[in-house]
């Protein structure tokens, strides 16, 4: 009988094991005001709802007047504008395997305002932020960035087309063919198609005005579906 036990318990410990990792690689949708929506690496469609998981592979889209937060297992936070789409391309996180780390993701469209976890403070390198004319290293900060390439609508339509950049914390590294700029805590940057990135002396004045029942969430932590996640599939 002893030898069934083994045979038995070890897988278990396995298993274990495999989702401990699992859940290290993961973020969790902690705020949602309006529709959020996922595309898998498989192509498949699901809506999410708070205490949603994302992990690499996943592309994230917030609908018209809709803002969701995701924190993930490193403390790190992306917060959505409405209209935008950010993929996860790859996030790797165990507290005692920092050569392993990586948080790469992608803004596809609209904005996003980010603050790092501890991937960002202790493997600058290993964090990357991907737009479309530039890629933006983080050296442990809060950033904006806003896609005003893809995308025209609201506070891009009076604005030079471009992605443009703020720091409220630490500093960024923006980098593209054509050129680098650093930007630190309280400055502006503006990296257009073919362009070196470019300081921007003023702010450009993107709005972040997210309902006041979505702050007050964010502010105190409260969650109001403290349950499972309520995600549907989208069929077709």
């Amino acid at each position: 009988m002893k030898p069934a036990k083994m045979k038995f318990g070890l897988p278990a410990a396995g298993l274990l094991l495999v989702s401990s990792i699992a859940f290290a690689n993961t973020g969790t949708v902690t705020q949602l005001s309006g529709t959020l929506s996922v595309r898998k690496a498989d192509g498949s469609v699901r809506i999410l709802s708070q205490k949603s998981t994302i992990v690499s592979g996943d592309t994230l889209n917030t609908e018209r007047d809709s803002y969701a937060q995701v924190r993930f297992s490193d403390g790190a936070q992306i917060t959505l504008k409405p209209s935008t789409a950010v993929k996860l391309d790859n996030f790797k996180f165990q507290d005692d395997k920092p050569a392993d780390d990586s948080f790469l993701y992608s803004l596809v469209k609209g904005g996003l305002r980010a603050v790092t976890g501890i991937v960002g403070k202790r493997s600058k390198d290993a964090y990357r932020l991907g737009t479309a004319t530039a890629t933006i290293g983080i050296r442990g900060t809060t950033l904006s960035a806003d896609d005003c390439v893809n995308s025209r609508l609201g506070d891009c339509s009076r604005l030079n087309p471009g992605v443009y950049v703020g720091v409220s914390d630490g500093e960024v590294i923006i980098r593209n063919n054509q050129g680098e700029l650093g930007l630190a805590a309280g400055q502006f940057g503006l990296i257009s198609t073919n362009q070196r990135p470019l300081f921007l002396s003023t702010d450009p004045g993107l709005q972040f005005t997210p309902p006041a029942t979505f702050i007050q969430a964010v502010m105190t932590g409260s969650v109001v579906n403290s349950g499972r996640s309520l995600e549907c599939v989208v069929s077709r």
